[in-house]
């Protein structure tokens, strides 16, 4: 079976090392997206990044990444967004007043009531429904989490909610929507569980890319 090709998407604001070795450990092929052009191969799009939406953008725009990405997602083809590659799915963040990718209804705020800023360490990340991303994955299983703002679904698109984590009020740390994935917390970082959950996204999009086939 030959392994999949995954876009690792390289704009100075991610993990790569440790996210590349985490699914090359899983058995996909990883390639680093510098420009649209090196999504063409791909079979499935990982989009880290810590920090602020704004230069995160700018980043994204200046590589002539922005309608690549969301291209990808309108195709329906899998993408899994970490920290910032999550909150950039919303339309706009509190943090700087950016735009973002606006795939889904809603905002990046900060996190309320937090009683320290910004959230660093391992918290539970507490389910709504089962998913497969989280296949094999305890019930409110612990991942490590380095951020201060989450994303916020509107009340009608409350829907793509899938999991929720508390640090004074509760945030939503991650969502689905058919093959758009994103956690708010770092897998590459949370040992045994971050490992299944990225095996898990890999083996979601190569189902998908089989009954695309």
């Amino acid at each position: 079976m030959s392994r999949l090709r995954v876009a690792l998407v390289d704009y100075g604001a991610g993990n790569l090392v440790s996210i590349g070795q985490a699914l090359e450990v899983v058995g996909a092929e990883v390639v680093l997206a510098r420009d649209g052009r090196d999504l063409g191969a791909a079979e499935a799009l990982v989009v880290p990044g810590v920090g602020a939406a704004g230069p995160a953008m700018a980043r994204l725009a200046e590589r002539g990444l922005v309608e690549p990405i969301r291209g990808w997602i309108q195709d329906g083809r899998p993408y899994l967004g970490i920290c910032l590659g999550l909150q950039l799915l919303f339309e706009r963040s509190d943090e700087d007043g950016a735009r973002t990718f606006g795939v889904l209804p809603g905002r990046t705020v900060e996190l309320a009531d937090a009683p320290t800023l910004p959230h660093i360490g391992w918290n539970q990340v507490v389910r709504r429904r089962e998913h497969p991303l989280f296949a094999g994955i305890a019930p409110a299983a612990d991942f490590y989490f380095v951020h201060s703002y989450a994303g916020r679904p509107d009340p009608a698109g409350d829907a793509v909610a899938l999991a929720d984590t508390v640090h004074g009020a509760a945030f939503v740390s991650a969502v689905a929507r058919g093959p758009l994935l994103g956690v708010q917390f770092h897998p590459e970082r949370s040992g045994r569980d971050g490992l299944r959950l990225i095996a898990n996204f890999t083996a979601l999009a190569r189902d998908l890319g089989r009954v695309a086939a």
